[in-house]
């Protein structure tokens, strides 16, 4: 089983759900980088359960630096990240543990690996993504000292979605960031949402949008490493991610080539494009636009509505969610943080390739 991601600088995972914890190493993060506690902060409560259309497990989701770290700074040795369990119930788990979840992964693990902890969903649980946040911030700080930034925001919720596709700006981001959803979508358009789906005991997909600010490193490659090749790999690796596109996307498909060329511009001293339906990607390439994408999330498979299944003998059986289980009803709003952590992941991994790319 694989449990790294990237390549100069990597992300390690492990931890199950229901274990006493779970935790990450980086490795590959360059010496200097300041780095305290007080920075995952409020990037790990903006992904945390516990309020309305999450889940209601409650984990405080307090990052524990174990080692890399001195005096405030990053040493470049591996970095070490802990963070605890602190709110399990396992119990609703074990009284169903003799039927398949349907919707979840377990019987496709057991099939594969011949055992599978089921509680919670064990290591494929969305709890696992709470190490890709953490590593997030350590990412971030990197970018940022290029002065590269990322936004994550929910752009649509069901039938719900922004009619206009905005810019990166520290302002724009602040706004997303004091939403209660994490999105530019009136807040009560939402609550409303949440509120009938609690209501018919059912859960909902949604959209996940990226933008960064204009990346002036020529980041990725022109053959198996594009950076939206890369992109795809980290963001359909998120748990319930069902699609992926940059730029137009699959609307690309809809245009003519005199309709989705971006033309090049002279401008304020250098070349640029008047427009951006490329995503920021030329040849695999970023070249001094804003890279933007978006994530599709299928609807949680947890609900509380009685569903078809099989015993693990093979007869046909029911399973119910029990009431007291805790599931997010829309999972595309706490993987918001998770997006903008697997994006800043990719672009610092892709920055430090391109530092040894020529002389």
């Amino acid at each position: 089983m694989r449990n790294r991601f990237g390549c100069l600088f990597s992300l390690t995972t492990w931890g199950e759900s229901h274990g006493p914890s779970i935790g990450l190493v980086i490795d590959g993060c360059p010496a200097g980088l300041p780095l305290s506690l007080e920075d995952f902060v409020p990037v790990m409560l903006r992904r945390s359960p516990g309020r309305l259309g999450t889940s209601q497990r409650k984990e405080a989701d307090i990052v524990h630096i174990l080692s890399g770290v001195y005096q405030g700074k990053t040493t470049g040795t591996p970095i070490a990240l802990q963070i605890f369990n602190t709110d399990i119930d396992s119990e609703t788990y074990r009284k169903q543990d003799d039927r398949y979840r349907p919707g979840h992964g377990q019987f496709a693990y057991e099939k594969k690996y011949g055992i599978v902890d089921p509680l919670g969903g064990g290591r494929s649980s969305a709890r696992e993504t709470a190490c890709r946040v953490a590593a997030g911030v350590v990412a971030a700080k990197l970018l940022a000292h290029y002065d590269i930034y990322c936004l994550a925001f929910l752009s649509k919720l069901g039938k719900e979605s922004i009619k206009e596709y905005p810019q990166f700006t520290h302002e724009f981001a602040q706004s997303v960031y004091s939403s209660p959803f994490l999105s530019p979508l009136a807040s009560d358009t939402i609550t409303k949402q949440l509120m009938d789906l609690q209501k018919e005991k059912d859960s909902l997909g949604g959209v996940v949008s990226f933008i960064t600010s204009p990346i002036h490193e020529s980041l990725g490659e022109p053959i198996f490493y594009k950076v939206q090749a890369v992109l795809a790999s980290a963001l359909m690796s998120i748990p319930a991610a069902k699609g992926f596109e940059i730029g137009l996307g699959f609307a690309s498909a809809d245009k003519y080539g005199s309709e989705y060329i971006d033309p090049f511009i002279f401008e304020e001293g250098k070349i640029s494009m008047s427009s951006n339906n490329c995503g920021g990607s030329l040849g695999g390439i970023t070249m001094g636009m804003p890279l933007n994408g978006r994530v599709a999330f299928k609807p949680t498979s947890s609900i509380k509505q009685p569903r078809l299944t099989v015993m693990k003998t093979g007869e046909p059986t029911v399973y119910s969610t029990p009431k007291e289980g805790r599931h997010d009803p829309c999972v595309a709003i706490r993987a918001v943080g998770v997006v903008e952590a697997m994006v800043n992941l990719v672009l610092a991994d892709l920055l430090l390739q391109q530092r040894c790319s020529r002389l």
